[in-house]
């Protein structure tokens, strides 16, 4: 009894206590609108709390059914969401860099000719004199001849401004021609004449320059860090007569190798280290952006695999950024070169040729009596390499499908020196080599 005598006490000397009292009644004011917001949290968001139970109780409820059931419904939500995210990517991408790629026209004056008759020609009986005492039985033959020249377009491709003063880049195949008229179209449907700066020597690339300002331009992504499978989208003229169109694919393949010519066979090239796509890239996008989902460019568009579908090629953007630069500061390419032809020697070359080695680079005539094997005066020319001579090392690194003659030289430095290991009439010798500039061609 004394001891609940005391704690009524206590009680009492506590709730005589006003501090204590306010405390306890601001503590109990607090939790509570505490649970009130959140259950008006919960009752704000009471649709999105029902569905995510209900999918739960949906995806348990279908697993003892059906281990190996098709996608549920919350994974075809995410793969929607997907999907969305994706084309929002890709939308966005191309809102950024459309007004960055161009079109380019090639013009050229060919020869008018205009229908005539000769009064001094001679009359043609087309009857050989059936109908004799016939009237209006002759005819004359019209005659063709030139009647001055008229501008006509010859050809057409894409490119994609890299600067905000007008500096474009495109395949060098584009603009190869020396006795034609450039125009770009930019987005905004513009004619501008257009001059070409820079042809690379070896890479399919050039740059050309339109006079003006302020001109939207592409940011450069970094090509070494892409990866199979990941979503491309190429922008270009295709077919010469559809401007900036768009189409989407993934990265099919790096690195590849690929030997590539126009349509009449001629001007032949390989292009090593390439990026391959089924983004689809048309006779006439060559030279426009190959981007990624950020709208960076990560390559140049520049071959297709003739009768194939969803096989393009790019060229990687870091090959390209060196010649972008080099023009930017000194106003043409700067490139080290040896100046010789070549093709690769694998093992089935080596079988059906009955040579001595399955690697290297056999130096050889092009397609065509002018393209000779080694160019005179160019630096393998001054080393002596001749003609069917086998390269078979750069600096002691073999030459096979991994290590390409011009990409080794590519990292060399102008005036540096070069040893090359040679099979010369089947004897081996090493030859030092200076490297040189190459010449814009």
């Amino acid at each position: 009894m004394q001891n609940i005598s005391s704690v009524k006490n206590l009680i009492k000397k506590t709730l005589s206590n006003k501090t204590f009292v306010f405390a306890f009644l601001s503590s109990l004011a607090s939790v509570i609108i505490v649970l009130l917001i959140g259950i008006g949290i919960i009752w704000h968001y009471r649709a999105n709390v029902f569905g995510f139970f209900a999918k739960e109780y949906v995806k348990e409820a279908q697993e003892p059914i059906n281990n190996s059931n098709p996608k549920t419904e919350a994974e075809k939500i995410i793969e929607r969401q997907s999907v969305f995210s994706q084309e929002s990517f890709v939308v966005d991408a191309v809102k950024k860099a459309s007004s960055a790629v161009v079109s380019i026209i090639i013009s050229k004056d060919v020869p008018k000719y205009e229908s005539y008759i000769d009064p001094n020609q001679q009359q043609y009986d087309p009857f050989g004199g059936m109908f004799p005492g016939m009237p209006n039985m002759f005819f004359s033959v019209p005659q063709y001849r030139q009647n001055g020249t008229e501008k006509k377009q010859i050809g057409s491709g894409s490119g994609f401004l890299v600067s905000p003063d007008g500096l474009i880049v495109t395949n060098k195949h584009v603009v190869d021609q020396k006795d034609v008229e450039y125009t770009v179209i930019t987005n905004d449907g513009k004619k501008h004449t257009a001059k070409v700066l820079a042809r690379d020597p070896i890479l399919d690339v050039a740059l050309v320059k339109i006079d003006g300002s302020n001109y939207s331009y592409l940011n450069l992504g970094n090509s070494d860090t892409l990866q199979v499978g990941q979503s491309a989208i190429a922008i270009g003229n295709a077919l010469g007569e559809f401007r900036n169109t768009v189409s989407v694919g993934v990265i099919s393949g790096l690195a590849r190798s690929i030997t590539a010519g126009d349509m009449t066979g001629g001007n032949v090239e390989t292009l090593d280290k390439v990026i391959q796509t089924d983004a689809a890239i048309n006779p006439g996008n060559s030279g426009g952006p190959l981007l990624n989902l950020s709208g960076l460019v990560v390559g140049v568009n520049v071959a297709v695999a003739q009768g194939s579908q969803s096989v393009g090629f790019a060229l990687p953007i870091n090959s390209i950024k060196s010649v972008i630069d080099s023009v930017k500061t000194s106003g043409k390419i700067v490139r080290p070169y040896l100046g010789l032809r070549y093709v690769t020697i694998d093992a089935d070359m080596k079988n059906k040729n009955n040579l001595s080695v399955d690697y290297g680079v056999l130096v050889k005539q092009g397609a065509t009596a002018s393209d000779l094997a080694v160019i005179p005066g160019s630096p393998a020319d001054k080393a002596g390499i001749v003609e069917n001579d086998i390269i078979l090392e750069i600096d002691g690194v073999k030459l096979n499908e991994d290590n390409s003659l011009a990409s080794i030289i590519r990292g060399k430095s102008i005036g540096s020196t070069v040893n090359l290991k040679i099979l010369h009439k089947g004897v081996e010798k090493t030859v030092p080599v200076v490297i040189e500039v190459a010449k814009d061609n």
